[in-house]
């Protein structure tokens, strides 16, 4: 149970959230579609004391929103509610990215799906700044909040020098500004140590981690030489290839990093999600669980504190400010795309 003197700030938002974010994205179709098992996992979590849950509209098409706005019936007021927006929610193309039109339009979907009158954080899902204008967005956003239909607003995924951009463009022209930023961050995916944790002290931003678990590759059901869990994400998507580079390399990494944690006297996956809440910057880190057992086997991690020769073990294997694949920075700029970084072929 978390007690109350546990709850950490949101940046500088004054609003007080529990070390463990409920994330949401494996309530509905792609993950757990029981909707009663799903509620009681939410109310579970409500119960051990978490008070901030993470949904986005393109979970399951909009069903994890459905899920969550009936689990939190009665319990609202009572909890710190985010969900995002971006992501295609359909054929037109004006039914996603980043436009007004799109932002104004997707929030009282949101709201609607919710069940509820206000979102806590509505937050922009992935950049899109090669085609919608910051001062677009921000300006929707500021509406919004102005109208009371959300509180605050944040961005997910941003790299450093977008957030910065963010913030400039807030300031001069008098908009509404981010005040958290969802990135992710695991022992395996430390490259925004380099920039963008030390941007989001900066400005005072509250950071709240996606998959510390590295898609449950710090939970040690993948191992070398033995077969993953038929229930695995990887294994159901029928995407797990152990002879991938980058998985053979996770694969000896998960060995070393089970020494640690015996050593620690806890869990992989308690390891890791202490060592991700550790950092000075984040203010609560999503678990994701699609049943009952992994959200109590994730709870009893904020009862773990690491020593700095546990952590200094740790930076060992997995240095900071490194991905140990490149795929779990979660973006890749469109810049680099070979058309825009070329100049048209010309002729003579």
């Amino acid at each position: 149970m978390l007690a109350a003197m546990d709850h950490r700030s949101l940046g500088r938002t004054g609003v007080k959230v529990s070390p463990l974010c409920l994330g949401a994205m494996m309530f509905g179709a792609i993950g757990n579609p029981d909707h009663e098992d799903s509620a009681q996992i939410i109310h579970a979590a409500l119960d051990a004391g978490i008070n901030f849950v993470d949904t986005a509209d393109v979970y399951s098409a909009g069903e994890s929103e459905t899920i969550v706005g009936k689990a939190l019936l009665g319990r609202r007021d009572d909890v710190v509610l985010a969900t995002k927006f971006h992501g295609a929610m359909g054929s037109d193309p004006n039914q996603r990215g980043n436009s007004r039109r799109w932002i104004i339009t997707e929030c009282e979907n949101s709201l609607r799906r919710l069940q509820t009158d206000w979102i806590d954080l509505y937050q922009v899902h992935r950049p899109d700044a090669h085609t919608t204008d910051i001062d677009e967005t921000l300006g929707a956003l500021s509406d919004l909040v102005h109208q009371g239909k959300i509180r605050y607003f944040g961005s997910s995924t941003f790299p450093a020098e977008e957030i910065v951009e963010s913030h400039w463009v807030a300031e001069t022209r008098n908009r509404e500004r981010f005040r958290t930023e969802q990135p992710p961050y695991s022992i395996f995916a430390r490259g925004i140590e380099k920039d963008v944790l030390p941007t989001c002290q900066r400005y005072g931003m509250g950071v709240i981690p996606w998959s510390p678990l590295n898609g449950g590759w710090l939970t040690g059901k993948y191992r070398r030489g033995e077969a993953a869990p038929a229930d695995a994400r990887f294994v159901r998507r029928g995407t797990f290839d152990p002879n991938n580079p980058d998985n053979a390399r996770k694969l000896d990494l998960v060995e070393e990093l089970l020494k640690v944690a015996a050593d620690a006297g806890t869990s992989l996956t308690n390891l890791a999600l202490a060592f991700v809440l550790r950092h000075p910057a984040v203010s609560s880190a999503i678990i994701g669980p699609r049943t009952m057992t992994q959200l109590t086997d994730q709870l009893p991690s904020v009862d773990v504190t690491l020593d700095d020769e546990i952590l200094d073990r740790i930076d060992a294997i997995v240095p900071p400010g490194s991905n140990v694949s490149a795929g779990d920075a979660g973006y890749q700029s469109p810049w680099l795309a070979a058309w825009r970084r070329r100049r048209p072929a010309t002729k003579g």
